[in-house]
C-alpha cells in the first residue's frame, strides 16, 4: 500500500518535531533490550527509526524486530534531531506496516568475491557505496548536459546501428541487418560531423561498443561517451573546450556530491585544484620521456596503459598528449601540416594512473586526403559516400572529441575499476544481469 502522505528521507530535517510516514527497505535491525533500531533506506537517504516495546505492543514489536533485510516497510513516527544518527535525525516510531517481506538476502556484511557481487549486481546496487557511485554518475551526466546547453550546443541523437565504422575494424560487434552487414556504434562522431554543418556546435551522448578482448580495469565492451563537434574549430580550440568541460564536471561533482564522495572515501583535495591550463606534451616528447624512464617504446607505437600511467604521474592535473603518428590513429584525423608523419589529435590522461579519459582531433577536411586514408585502411568506400559528401559540399575545418563517462567517473570517485561505474557492466565474459 502506497501512502500518499509519505515523505522522502532526504527531506526529514524539514519535518523535525512532526509526525511523518516514510516508505523504504530495511537495511538493518538491532535490538537492545526493550528498544530496537530499524535502519530504513528509501533511495533518497538512510534513516534510523527507534522502536520502544511498551509503546508498540507485543505483536507489532515481534513483527518489527523479526524483519528480514530488504523487507519493504512503511514507518510512521515523529522526526527528532539526533546528531549521531545518519542524516542528523531519527524517527520515534508509532506504527510500522510490513508491505512486503524478503527472503534471506544474498549480500551480507562480509567479504564477497567480485564475481559473486557482479552476479548479484542488481542487488549490489543497493549498497551504500554503489548507491553513492550512481548518484555521482547522475550528477556528472547532468553537468555535461548543462555545460553544453549553456554554450548553445545542440544535442544530436546518433544511430546505434551503422554501416560505417569510426575506429578499428577489429573491435566491431557485427550483426545482420536484413541481409546487410551492420555494426553496433563505436562512436557517434561521423554523424555529429554531419550535424555540425547544419548547427555549428553539436554533441551526442550515448552508449558505444568495442569488441576488444581486454580484461583490464579500464575496459568495458559497452560504455557511454559524450562527443561534441564544433565547426570552424582547430585542434587548439578543441583542447581548450576539453579543459573547460573537465574542469566544470569535476567542480560540479565536488560541489554537489560531497556526501557521496565522503562515503567513497575520496580525498577531494586532489580534485579541487583542477582548472585550466592543463599541461601538454607532444607524442614525440612523450616517447623520449618514456624511453628515458626505461620503456622500450618505439616512435610510431600507440601508448599502452603503463605508458599512460607514467605520463599522468608527471602532474596533479590531467595531461594532454598531442599529435600522434598517423598510423596509430583513426583515418579521419587531419594531417599535421608541420609534420605529415603525425595527425592533429590529442589524448587527455587523468592523474594518478586513471588513463585516457578524452580522445579528440581536428578532422581531415580535405576530400582527397580523406579518400586516400579510407582506401589506405581498406574501408568500404560505398559505406562512406555520405561522409565524403561533407567534404564535397562546403567543406570546413572542424574538431571534436569523445569523453568516456566511466573512466572520468573512476578518477572523480577514486575507484580503480570501471566495472563499478556503470549500473550493469558488459565485459569480455559478462552479459548478465
Amino acid at each position: 500500500m502506497v501512502r500518499e502522505d509519505a515523505v522522502e528521507v532526504r527531506d526529514l530535517r524539514q519535518h523535525a518535531g512532526r509526525e511523518v510516514t516514510i516508505q523504504g527497505w530495511v537495511q538493518t535491525v538491532r535490538e537492545h533490550g526493550k528498544v530496537a533500531f530499524v535502519v530504513v533506506r528509501d533511495g533518497t537517504g538512510v534513516v534510523q527509526t527507534v522502536l520502544v516495546q511498551k509503546q508498540l505492543g507485543q505483536a507489532l514489536w515481534q513483527m518489527a524486530t523479526g524483519l528480514a533485510q530488504e523487507s519493504t516497510v512503511a514507518v510512521r513516527g515523529t522526526v527528532r534531531k539526533e546528531p549521531r544518527a545518519p542524516g542528523g535525525c531519527e524517527i520515534a516510531v508509532t506504527n510500522l506496516v510490513l508491505l512486503a517481506g524478503s527472503e534471506e538476502y544474498p549480500l551480507q556484511p562480509k567479504e564477497h568475491g567480485i564475481d559473486f557481487l557482479l552476479d548479484h549486481r542488481h542487488l549490489w546496487l543497493r549498497s551504500s557505496q554503489q548507491h553513492a557511485i550512481l548518484r555521482v554518475r547522475a550528477e556528472v551526466e547532468q553537468a555535461i548536459h548543462d555545460f553544453f546547453y549553456a554554450r548553445n550546443f545542440v544535442r544530436i541523437d546518433t544511430p546505434i546501428l551503422s554501416g560505417a565504422i569510426g575506429e578499428s575494424a577489429g573491435t566491431l560487434f557485427e550483426t545482420d541487418y536484413f541481409g546487410e552487414r551492420a555494426f553496433l556504434a563505436q562512436t557517434g562522431q561521423l554523424y555529429v560531423e554531419a550535424a555540425a554543418a547544419a548547427l555549428r556546435k553539436v554533441y551526442c551522448f550515448g552508449p558505444t561498443f568495442r569488441a576488444e578482448k581486454s580484461k583490464t580495469r579500464r575496459h568495458l565492451t559497452e560504455f557511454w561517451m559524450v562527443e561534441p563537434e564544433v565547426a570552424f574549430a582547430d585542434s587548439e580550440d578543441n583542447m581548450r573546450l576539453q579543459e573547460e568541460l573537465v574542469t566544470y564536471v569535476v567542480g560540479r561533482a565536488v560541489e554537489r556530491c560531497g556526501e557521496e564522495l565522503a562515503i567513497l572515501e575520496r580525498d577531494t583535495s586532489a580534485l579541487e585544484p583542477v582548472r585550466p591550463p592543463f599541461p601538454r606534451i607532444s607524442y614525440t616528447d612523450a616517447v623520449a620521456l618514456l624511453r628515458g624512464r626505461g620503456s622500450d617504446m618505439q616512435w610510431g607505437d600507440d601508448l599502452g596503459g603503463n605508458d599512460e600511467t607514467i605520463l599522468s604521474q608527471t602532474s596533479d592535473l590531467p595531461v594532454f598528449v598531442y599529435n600522434y603518428p598517423r598510423q596509430a590513429k583513426a583515418f579521419y584525423m587531419k594531417e599535421n601540416p608541420e609534420d605529415p608523419r603525425t595527425v592533429l589529435c590529442n589524448d587527455l590522461l587523468a592523474p594518478d594512473g586513471y588513463g585516457e579519459i578524452v580522445g579528440g582531433s581536428q578532422r581531415e577536411d580535405d576530400h582527397g586526403r580523406l579518400l586516400a586514408r579510407i582506401r589506405e585502411e581498406q574501408l568500404p568506400e560505398h559505406a562512406y559516400g555520405w561522409y565524403l559528401d561533407l567534404r564535397r559540399y562546403g567543406t570546413f575545418p572542424h574538431s571534436g572529441f569523445g569523453l568516456g563517462i566511466e573512466r572520468t567517473l573512476a578518477w572523480i570517485t577514486g575507484r580503480r575499476h570501471v566495472r563499478e561505474l556503470i549500473p550493469f557492466p558488459r565485459m569480455l565474459n559478462r552479459l548478465t544481469p
